[in-house]
């Protein structure tokens, strides 16, 4: 068994030995050439090609679906031959998405040792083993494989937005090939084939619409469009934008009604959403303001060490001191001027603030993103879901001649329906068509079918009308089913000796067939056609989506259920017009109200009609020009950039758009904040500066593409999220300036001490020590100190403005310098009476005492530290009495005195290496008292 004291003999052995000049000098060589490498090098950037989408594909929606048919060698009640999808699928390739190849985890791991920081500590380590310090070089490398592991880790959660694309996919089709349907997997597709849509399937291709029977389809995760699109197969004109093209249908979309027959126009990465995959690989991560920021901060410090290790290892060599001596002094400023523990601070603080996020609904993906929402400027957000609840809400009726006004939202039963003048009327003529005109039901408050016809049984059960008691009291005998070309629904229902006919829909179509209306008293009248239309007219300039209820009653005798039902459809009595929208969350206005007041812009970007989204954003306050899709087209990116902060409203937009959006306004120099739900959403999240997914409607590429994830799809959680950012850069800048302020005093105190003739007070292990063990406690405490009351009333910091200003910058010479003259007063205090190992160890361990103290300094830059806040953070206190009790075993425990070369020290030396270092606390603090005598006095005048 090998004992502690032959390892100790054979390293001290190991220690003695000479080492030759030549080692030294390259050793020496080595730490200069990497800094110097490494302050000049090019950052090294990982291209990756975005897939191919193919060539431009013709405008199907401008083509009549026997021209489409025509064009795609195909027929409608054949399909296509097995042999000729086969012969196509080599052609055209699986209807899959491309994939970017993942970075292997060999580069990700060598990327973590491209830091400067981490190859000045290399160079360090090997100077120190060339000239015999394995100890000190051993720990150094420790360090550095520790970082680099931690830092694999973190990236090797890499994002997988083209593979959550691609599982979207993994769906089966029912396909029309000889002749005969079969369910194919839906990579099998191929352009040309015949696909069958029911309602509820997920459409597997782009297709263009050849047969259609009331078939809607929900393209809200396409176009941004809230209300389930009718589709028809007449053609279109071929500049009718993507969210106009009623006879085409996309991937991933989903039928909410009806039924139809399309042929596959493209597959893959030429689909709509194969372009938005490409878009989505071309978009690149940029680093975070703070990631910037310390980058440029380490390469200084490194370049002032650099040139502090020259300075001081010419003039050694001039004033013909050994050269071991001058290595170990070189390897001891490498050390010193490196802030080992910021990277392990930062992400530290960065994961607890990630924590704190979390319990309020956002988690955030990538860490280094979260200081990013202390410095947005702009939050982009999409309409559908994130500043409206995302369900079809009645809010508006007009019926015997009043306005009623319905409360409530959602597909939440609780509400009133009451009229805005005078008293409600009897509401039985409007309920009952409601339910009864109806293919939807709710089920444990969600609506199976038509989000539509799921507001209408709302409004109906909140007057206490439920659908199955109708039915039961007037069985259905036949229904005449919604179709885009007429535009109405109908259902005919047992009513005794009589026929009740309800009927609901476009409100010109139904008032057209009508011939009477209900009076004040539920009386048929005359019908004031015109009165009506304006009344129509005033709604749908409010944002709603009007629907016309009518009614008619026939003799039993009178009715065939074989006959034409249209021949029905003729002397209606108007009964109401319903006025729906997606209504905006209640809690929405003041959050944008508390942007507002932080000096954060709120830009709306939505697929909805302009009057639509015009009028949610006056209900959420939201101001600026309403702008279209088509209007900016016709801009420039550079007059984009010039008119982007007047506009506060973007509808009709498409997807190339919302990136065009984000890009202006980094342009214009906004940090931009995204949200979204849709794989329409996707490409500008990755845009953004960070993209922020909605984690209950969002789509799983949309939560793969962001980098941070509300589990509640609230608006408002965005400006908690906020206020946690700038709390979190608050706190970073208090550790970055105790870091900062240690790294200052250790470099002027290693290179004064051989300008007055006396012994490096540290060794490389010392400072490692100082560095990551004792300031990193204080500094990790300091991350979770509470946000500054009143952080959400200033505007936002620039994220260019430098971390250290000369005013903090001047402060922090300061305290390096006072730390500085206290440790070598105390070294020339113990060499006058003691071994120079004890007089180095009561000098170190006055230095880490010094940093007990002007951990205050840090937390309160401009008022006293000594405020009502001053015993808040418990944290705190448990970190300093830590940092105590392990310098107290660093200098009395024999192991750790054989690692750290420490002599125990005597109580009194305690005393006098505590009153020492108070004085940076103390020094602080009356400068902050003069400062506010001389201001105090100032208004006095």
């Amino acid at each position: 068994m090998i004992s502690y004291d032959k390892v100790m003999f054979v390293l001290s052995d190991v220690l003695s030995q000479p080492m030759p000049a030549w080692a030294i000098v390259a050793a020496i060589f080595i730490l200069i050439a990497g800094v110097l490498f490494i302050y000049g090098r090019r950052r090294y950037r990982v291209a990756a090609e975005a897939p191919a989408t193919g060539s431009q594909a013709p405008a199907w929606h401008g083509m009549s679906a026997e021209q489409a048919l025509q064009e795609l060698a195909s027929v409608q009640i054949e399909g296509l031959s097995q042999a000729e999808a086969a012969e196509r699928l080599k052609r055209y390739g699986p209807n899959k998405l491309a994939e970017k190849p993942p970075k292997p985890a060999w580069l990700l791991l060598l990327s973590q040792f491209k830091s400067f920081l981490i190859v000045v500590l290399i160079a360090a380590a090997l100077l120190a083993a060339a000239i015999g310090d394995i100890t000190d070089g051993a720990v150094i490398l420790v360090v550095v494989i520790i970082n680099a592991f931690l830092g694999f880790y973190q990236e090797f959660q890499a994002e997988q937005s083209l593979a959550a694309l691609k599982k979207m996919l993994a769906l089966q089709a029912e396909v029309r090939r000889d002749g005969r349907n079969r369910e194919l997997p839906v990579e099998q597709l191929v352009p040309g084939d015949i696909v069958i849509l029911d309602a509820g399937d997920k459409i597997p291709a782009d297709g263009r619409i050849i047969a259609a029977h009331a078939l809607e389809v929900d393209e809200s995760s396409l176009t941004g469009e809230s209300i389930p699109v009718a589709k028809q197969i007449q053609r279109l004109p071929e500049h009718s934008p993507l969210a106009e093209r009623s006879n085409m249908v996309y991937m991933n979309n989903a039928v909410t009604r009806g039924r139809a027959e399309m042929i596959v126009t493209a597959t893959g990465m030429d689909t709509e959403i194969g372009r938005l995959a490409g878009l989505l690989a071309q978009a690149e991560d940029g680093e975070t303001p703070l990631q910037i920021q310390l980058d440029g901060l380490g390469k200084r410090l490194a370049l002032i060490a650099l040139l502090v290790i020259i300075g001081l290892f010419v003039s050694a060599l001039w004033r013909g001191e050994p050269l071991i001596q001058t290595a170990f002094t070189a390897i001891a400023l490498a050390v010193a001027a490196i802030p080992e523990g910021l990277p392990a601070v930062v992400t530290v603080t960065l994961a607890l603030g990630m924590h704190r996020l979390a319990r309020q609904r956002a988690i955030v993906k990538r860490l280094a993103a979260v200081e990013t929402l202390g410095c947005t400027t702009v939050i982009c957000t999409d309409k559908t879901g994130t500043l409206t609840v995302n369900q079809m809400t009645a809010r508006s009726v007009f019926y015997q001649g009043r306005n009623y006004h319905i409360s409530g939202e959602g597909y939440d039963l609780d509400g009133t329906i009451s009229a805005e003048a005078g008293h409600n009327g009897n509401l039985s003529n409007l309920l009952l068509p409601l339910a009864l005109c109806n293919n939807s039901h709710l089920h444990d408050g969600q609506v199976v079918g038509d989000p539509m016809e799921g507001a209408l049984l709302v409004l109906a059960a909140k007057g206490g009308i439920g659908k199955k008691e109708a039915l039961a009291q007037l069985p259905r005998l036949v229904e005449l089913p919604f179709d885009a070309e007429h535009k109405f629904m109908a259902t005919f229902h047992r009513d005794g000796d009589h026929v009740k006919v309800f009927v609901k829909g476009a409100p010109e179509v139904v008032l057209n067939r009508c011939t009477a209306m209900l009076d004040n008293d539920g009386k048929p009248a005359l019908l004031r056609k015109d009165e009506l239309l304006t009344v129509n007219k005033t709604m749908a300039a409010t944002g709603l989506r009007v629907l016309a209820v009518a009614e008619k009653t026939l003799p039993a005798d009178r009715f065939a259920v074989d006959h034409d039902l249209f021949h029905y459809m003729a002397e209606l009595t108007f009964v109401a017009l319903i006025g729906l929208m997606d209504p905006p969350r209640p809690e929405v206005r003041d959050a944008i109200a508390l942007c507002r007041q932080a000096g954060i812009e709120v830009k709306m970007i939505t697929g909805d009609q302009k009057v639509t989204a015009k009028a949610i954003a006056q209900e959420l306050g939201l101001t600026g020009e309403v702008v279209e899709g088509l209007e900016l087209a016709d801009l420039d990116d550079e007059a984009l950039a010039r008119h982007i902060d007047k506009i506060g409203v973007f509808a009709r937009t498409e997807p190339e758009q919302k990136v065009r959006i984000v890009k202006a306004l980094k342009a214009d120099g906004h940090v931009v904040a995204m949200t979204g739900d849709g794989v329409n959403d996707t490409p500008a999240l990755k845009s953004a500066d960070i993209g922020i997914a909605m984690g209950i409607t969002g789509t799983d590429v949309a939560k793969e593409a962001a980098t941070m994830v509300l589990t509640d799809d609230n608006f408002a959680t965005i400006v908690k999220a906020v206020k946690e950012g700038r709390g979190i850069y608050d706190n970073m800048i208090k550790f970055v300036r105790f870091q900062l302020s240690t790294n200052i005093g250790a470099i002027l105190t290693v290179a004064s001490a051989p300008l007055l003739n006396l012994p490096v007070p540290f060794t490389a292990v010392q400072l490692l020590w100082i560095n990551i063990i004792m300031d990193g406690p204080p500094a990790m405490a300091l991350g979770i100190d509470p946000a500054r009351p009143g952080s959400m009333t200033e505007a936002p910091r620039d994220p260019n403005a430098p971390i250290l200003s000369w005013r903090r910058l001047g402060n922090l010479f300061t305290y390096g310098l006072t730390m500085a003259i206290g440790t070598l007063a105390i070294l020339y205090y113990g060499l006058q009476t003691n071994p120079t190992g004890y007089a180095a160890t009561l000098a170190f361990t006055t230095f880490v005492l010094f940093q007990v103290f002007n951990v205050f300094n840090a937390r309160a830059e401009r008022i006293t530290t000594f405020n009502r806040h001053f015993f808040a953070n418990r944290m705190l206190w448990l970190a300093i009495t830590s940092v105590v009790l392990l310098q107290i075993a660093a200098v009395h425990w024999p192991l750790a005195q054989t690692v750290f070369h420490t002599a125990a020290l005597k109580p009194a030396d305690w005393l006098i290496a505590f009153a020492v270092a108070s004085s940076v606390l103390v020094f602080e603090e009356l400068r902050k008292f003069l400062q506010f005598i001389v201001k105090w006095l100032k208004t006095k005048k």
